[in-house]
């Protein structure tokens, strides 16, 4: 069974710095497309980022001077680099992938990693 497994949420003041992974249990070539989500309390899941196998990023507006997403073949994990967090940014980040070859027409989630930003 494929999974998605996230780490490197945890607590970060306002103006901080805080970069979550993303490791599949399969090789992470086995996806098109991935991404990143967010789902603060109350509020609708919305997409942060997605990346393509060839690298090309795209971003919410609000948050594509802040935030990076990077994929890393060699260690078969994505990232999503967070600079100048702000107390809204407070949510359960969640890996999302769209499977290619054997995995096509598929999409997976991980559970999330909260992310919470406060003084």
């Amino acid at each position: 069974q494929v999974q998605l497994v996230e780490s490197g949420g945890g607590l970060v003041q306002p103006g901080g710095s805080l970069r979550v992974s993303c490791a599949p249990s399969v090789r992470i070539s086995s996806f098109h497309v991935m991404g990143w989500y967010r789902q603060a309390p109350g509020k609708e899941r919305e997409l942060v980022a997605t990346i393509t196998p060839g690298g090309f990023a795209n971003y919410v507006d609000s948050m594509k001077d802040r935030f990076t997403i990077s994929r890393d073949i060699a260690k078969n994990t994505m990232y999503l680099q967070m600079d100048g967090l702000k107390p809204e940014d407070t949510a359960v980040y969640l890996c999302n992938a769209h499977g290619t070859g054997r995995l096509r027409g598929r999409e997976y989630w991980g559970r999330g990693t909260q992310v919470t930003v406060s003084s």
